[in-house]
C-alpha cells in the first residue's frame, strides 16, 4: 500500500534518532532461547518474573466468589524513567500526587484467576488504560471484595473466562519527569506497550497464560495505542527507544532478540492517524455544512483550508472499499452511509427486543459525567427511515445524520487535534503536547498548525524557527514528523511489520470525537493486509465516544479466534 509522504510528513530516512537502526523489520524467528523464557543477558535476568510474589484476593463474578492471585506493580523495564511526584490532572485542574515515582508509569498489575494458576495456554488480556493519549499511571482494575457482572464488565468477563488480566501503565502526553522534562513524548507510549509485551514473552514459561495469545484492549487514546501496537509488531524502527528504557530482548548492540507482536486487538473509538486527523475531521463536518448548521464554525476559513487537503490525502492511501472499488473523498460519504445502515440492521437483528424509533419518533439518550447523575435527552429522529417489519433501512439522510451527531456533544475546535499555538491559542487540551523534544511542552505536528503558529517563544512553528513545515521537516535533525509516523498504524499495516492476525474495532455511530473516516480507513487497510485473518470492524449502533459497551459480543469474538488458533504451546515459533 502506498503511503503519501505529503500527508504522513515523515523524514524517517534522515532522522538522527533512527539512523543507527538497520535491523530487519521482522524478528519473528529471533533468539529462541530468550523467546522460551530463558534470560539471554544480565538485563533480561533482572526482568525475571517471580512466580511466588503474589497476594491472594477474593472477588465475586456473577455472584460466585473467585480467588485471584495479584502480582503487584511489576516494573517491566530495566531503566524506568523517573516521574515527578506531582502530576497534572488533579481535581479542578490542579495536580495529583503519585505514590510511585520510580516506575509508576512503566509497570503492570497481573491478575490470575484460580482456575488458571497452572494454565500456560489461556489468553492474556492486556488493558491499556489511556484516554486522549494521556499518560496512564498504574491502576488495579481487580480489587478485593468487588463484585463483577460478566455481561457488563470486561474485567469480570475476562476473569470468568479464565484469562490472565493485566493492567499496563505507560508514559505519554502530559507526563512530567523528575527532572522537569516531558518524557512521555511520542513514541514513548508505544515503546512502553511493546516493552510490556516483551516482558510477557521473556517470562512466558514462568508466568500463567500464553504470551502467544495476548489480546490488547483499549478505548480512545488507548484504542489508538493498541492499534499501533497491533500494526507494528517486531518493527525495528522502535529498537532505539526500547533500548533506552531497558526493554526485555534488546542486546548490548541494541538489536532485538524478542518479539512484540500480539495475537488480537480489541480497539474502541481509536484516536489514531493524528497527522491527518484534523484533515479528516474538518472534511467530515464541513462537506455537508455540519459546522455551520450546529453553530460551531468559529474559524470557517481555517476549516475550509484544512478540509481541502482531504481528497488528496484519501487518494494517497490507495484503499479499496468493501466492494473492491477505490475509496476516495468522492465515495467516502456513501461508504459511511452504508456503515451506518449496516450498524442499524446488525443491531436490530441481534435481539428482537432492539428497536429504533421511526421517522418523527424520538431517541431517548442518557448521558452524564462519571459519578454524576444521569441525564436523559430526547432527540427527534429525522434522519433514518426503516421498515419495522423487515428490520431493513430504507434511507439515511446524511446531512441530518451528521447534524444529529453534532448535537450529542459540541464539535471540537478548528484544528481539532493540533490546536495549541495556533492563532494565539495557548490553552492545552489537544494532542499537540504529545510531540516535540522532552525539553519542550508542545510542538505542532501538522502542516497547517505549524504554519499558523503565532505564539512567540514556544519553540514551534514558522514564527519561532523561520521555517515552513516543508522546510522544517526536510531537515535531517528533526523528529516531530518521525513521531507522527511511529504512532500511526496506517504506516505499518500491509508492510514488513508483523500485524496482529485478529482485530475487533468499534466506533460509535454518534461519536463526534474523531471522524468516522479514520475508523473506515483503518478497517479497509486491515482488510487488505494478508496477515489479518479475522477482522470484525463496524460502527456500533447509537454508541458515543466510549468502549467496552458490548462485553458479551467482544468476549465471544475473543473466544472464537482463540478457539480457532490451535494449541499455543505446539504452534509457538521456535527460532
Amino acid at each position: 500500500m502506498i503511503r503519501g509522504h505529503l500527508f504522513r510528513g515523515t523524514a524517517l530516512a534522515g532522522s538522527l534518532m533512527l539512523a543507527a537502526v538497520t535491523a530487519p523489520a521482522s524478528v519473528a524467528a529471533a533468539a529462541p532461547a530468550a523467546d522460551r523464557g530463558r534470560a539471554a543477558d544480565p538485563q533480561d535476568a533482572a526482568l525475571a518474573f517471580d512466580s511466588a510474589a503474589y497476594t491472594t484476593i477474593t472477588v465475586t463474578v456473577d455472584g460466585r466468589p473467585m480467588n485471584v492471585r495479584w502480582y503487584k506493580q511489576i516494573c517491566y523495564v530495566a531503566n524506568p524513567v523517573a516521574a515527578a511526584a506531582q502530576q497534572p490532572g488533579g481535581p479542578g485542574g490542579g495536580s495529583t500526587t503519585i505514590p510511585d515515582t520510580a516506575c509508576g508509569y512503566q509497570s503492570m498489575n497481573v491478575f490470575v484467576p484460580e482456575s488458571s494458576f497452572g494454565d500456560r495456554r489461556t489468553p492474556v488480556y492486556l488493558a491499556m488504560n489511556n484516554s486522549g493519549w494521556k499518560a496512564s499511571h498504574l491502576r488495579a482494575s481487580v480489587t478485593a471484595g468487588t463484585s463483577y457482572n460478566s455481561s457488563t464488565s470486561n474485567v469480570g468477563a475476562a476473569l470468568k473466562a479464565g484469562y490472565v488480566f493485566v493492567d499496563v501503565a505507560n508514559r505519554s502526553r502530559g507526563l512530567v519527569g523528575a527532572d522537569g522534562s516531558y518524557p512521555g513524548k511520542a513514541p514513548a507510549a508505544v515503546a512502553d506497550a511493546k516493552a510490556a509485551v516483551r516482558y510477557l514473552r521473556l517470562n512466558d514459561v514462568a508466568m500463567p497464560g500464553s504470551a502467544e495469545r495476548i489480546v490488547v484492549n483499549g478505548t480512545s487514546g488507548g484504542g489508538a495505542l493498541v492499534s499501533i501496537l497491533g500494526a507494528s509488531g517486531n518493527s525495528a524502527e522502535y529498537d532505539t527507544y526500547l533500548a533506552a528504557i531497558g526493554a526485555a530482548g534488546i542486546d548490548a548492540k541494541g538489536r532485538s532478540t524478542l518479539r512484540d507482536d500480539v495475537f488480537a486487538v480489541n480497539a474502541y473509538c481509536p484516536i489514531t492517524d493524528l497527522g491527518n486527523a484534523d484533515i479528516a475531521y474538518e472534511w467530515l463536518y464541513n462537506i455537508l455544512a455540519t459546522r455551520d448548521s450546529a453553530g460551531a464554525n468559529p474559524s470557517p476559513e481555517a476549516a475550509t483550508a484544512i478540509a481541502d487537503r482531504f481528497p488528496a490525502y484519501e487518494r494517497s492511501l490507495g484503499l479499496r472499499d468493501a466492494d473492491g472499488s477505490r475509496l476516495t473523498a468522492a465515495t467516502m460519504l456513501d461508504t459511511i452511509e452504508k456503515e451506518v445502515i449496516r450498524s442499524a440492521e446488525t443491531y436490530l437483528e441481534a435481539d428482537p427486543a432492539h428497536t429504533i424509533p421511526p421517522l418523527g419518533g424520538t431517541f431517548e439518550i442518557t448521558s452524564g459525567a462519571p459519578g454524576g447523575p444521569p441525564t436523559t435527552t430526547s432527540y427527534v429522529n429525522d434522519w433514518i427511515d426503516l421498515d419495522a417489519v423487515t428490520g431493513k433501512v430504507r434511507s439515511v439522510d446524511m446531512v441530518k445524520y451528521l447534524a444529529f451527531v453534532a448535537t450529542q456533544a459540541t464539535l471540537k475546535t478548528t484544528p481539532a487535534f493540533d490546536a495549541v499555538g495556533v492563532d494565539g491559542n495557548t490553552t492545552s487540551g489537544t494532542e499537540t503536547d504529545l510531540f516535540g523534544p522532552p525539553s519542550q511542552k508542545y510542538m505542532n505536528y501538522t502542516e497547517y498548525s505549524w504554519n499558523h503558529n503565532d505564539v512567540p517563544g514556544d519553540g514551534s512553528g514558522l514564527d519561532d524557527t523561520g521555517l515552513t513545515w516543508d522546510r522544517y521537516t526536510a531537515k535531517k535533525s528533526t523528529t516531530v514528523d518521525d513521531q507522527v509516523h511511529l504512532i500511526n498504524p496506517m504506516d505499518f499495516i500491509d508492510t514488513g511489520a508483523d500485524t496482529a492476525p485478529n482485530w475487533y474495532v468499534r466506533h460509535g455511530t454518534r461519536d463526534r470525537d474523531t471522524a468516522f473516516t479514520v475508523s473506515v480507513n483503518l478497517g479497509r487497510a486491515l482488510a487488505a493486509d494478508k496477515q489479518v485473518e479475522n477482522l470484525n470492524q463496524q460502527l456500533a449502533w447509537n454508541q458515543p465516544h466510549a468502549g467496552n459497551y458490548d462485553v458479551p459480543e467482544a468476549m465471544a469474538w475473543i473466544a472464537d479466534v482463540v478457539g480457532r488458533s490451535g494449541d499455543p504451546l505446539a504452534s509457538r515459533p521456535q527460532g
